[in-house]
């Protein structure tokens, strides 16, 4: 069987950072890693649900809603997956600060905490969000310090 892209990079060089993990005619597929895999750090299912539902409405309500594809968790609970159609690396790589930033910002109510609109809708909370937020934006400029604007894995 064809082994699936996502597990040919060697997990344990992987740091929290924003990579291009795949790239599918005009879908390229971004891994937004909040944390280092197999470390004992995992998002808990409330901020993983929380920074979701954050994120995804600021995606959706950008000047590129309609080149996002998708945003969502990734199973092993390090990270989440945007994937995005016609937007260059540094497009998107802005893109996922700015929405990090709005999150942080945010005032108002969490979105979709309703239970008409969610199916755990008991399961958020938008200081969880602020705070993965925050820790990944500060990762984020800590890796382009170093590193600049550079988007692939590497053994870091």
């Amino acid at each position: 069987m064809k082994r699936i892209t996502s597990f040919s990079v060697d997990h344990d060089y992987i740091v929290p950072g924003f990579y291009v993990s795949r790239r599918d005619g005009d879908i390229n597929t971004y891994d937004l890693r909040t944390r280092r895999p197999n470390c004992d750090s995992y998002m808990d299912n409330l901020t993983m649900h929380s920074v979701e539902h954050m994120l995804a409405t600021f995606l959706r309500n950008s000047e590129y809603a309609d080149k996002v594809i998708y945003f969502g968790p990734m199973g092993c609970q390090t990270g989440f997956y945007l994937l995005m159609r016609d937007t260059s690396d540094s497009e998107a790589y802005a893109l996922t600060k700015k929405v990090l930033r709005q999150t942080i910002d945010h005032n108002g109510e969490m979105f979709g905490a309703e239970r008409k609109e969610c199916g755990n809708y008991k399961n958020l909370d938008l200081a969880s969000a602020k705070a993965e937020c925050s820790a990944y934006l500060a990762a984020l400029e800590k890796r382009e310090e170093m590193k600049g604007e550079d988007f692939s894995y590497d053994k870091n």
